[in-house]
């Protein structure tokens, strides 16, 4: 297992659409291992393989960071370390229902906005084992998962929100770049 650098918005990786993953191999199993540990070592809600230059849709979930969200456990040691990991995600359904939070992004440091999305979703993909899963996910861990699917199709949090967010939003990175050159 290896923690691999975070790309940044700007890298074209970001924008594209992310490749179907048909071998079921060891190098898969190295990347699922890489995405996890840069997942938690960053302190990341999920992590999609993009965000660390591979383009494959597969994706991580901190599942510890959405159970606390939803109020279970109150200190470190209260839940065990929990996670999902999700090969060829899509979003089947999604309820008409949506409500607006703040989301950030491990690939746009420093930028949180709030973003409109489905309150409840079902999921299709495929475990890591090749078998096939689906589910249903509400609240924050429906916004995570919504998130890093995004991830998988070239879209970004920050293209979920109004032109004149975005604007603001794109201001205030090229700002934070240029006080890090």
């Amino acid at each position: 297992m290896a923690i691999q650098p975070i790309v940044m918005m700007g890298d074209p990786i970001l924008r594209t659409v992310a490749s179907e993953v048909d071998a079921f191999d060891d190098e898969l199993m190295s990347l699922t291992r890489d995405l996890l540990e840069t997942m938690y070592h960053a302190g990341g809600a999920g992590l999609a393989a993009p965000q660390i230059g591979c383009s494959k849709r597969v994706i991580v979930i901190n599942l510890t960071t959405s159970m606390r969200e939803q109020g279970y456990g109150e200190g470190e040691g209260d839940i065990e370390r929990q996670h999902l990991v999700l090969i060829n995600p899509r979003v089947a359904w999604e309820s008409a229902a949506s409500n607006k939070e703040p989301e950030g992004c491990l690939s746009i440091p420093d930028l949180d906005e709030f973003v409109r999305r489905s309150t409840a979703i079902r999921v299709e993909a495929v475990g890591v084992d090749g078998a096939d899963l689906e589910f249903p996910a509400e609240g924050y861990f429906a916004r995570v998962l919504q998130h890093e699917i995004d991830h998988l199709d070239g879209i970004l949090f920050v293209d979920r929100v109004s032109a004149l967010k975005r604007h603001i939003l794109m201001k205030k990175w090229k700002k934070i770049q240029a006080e890090e050159d």
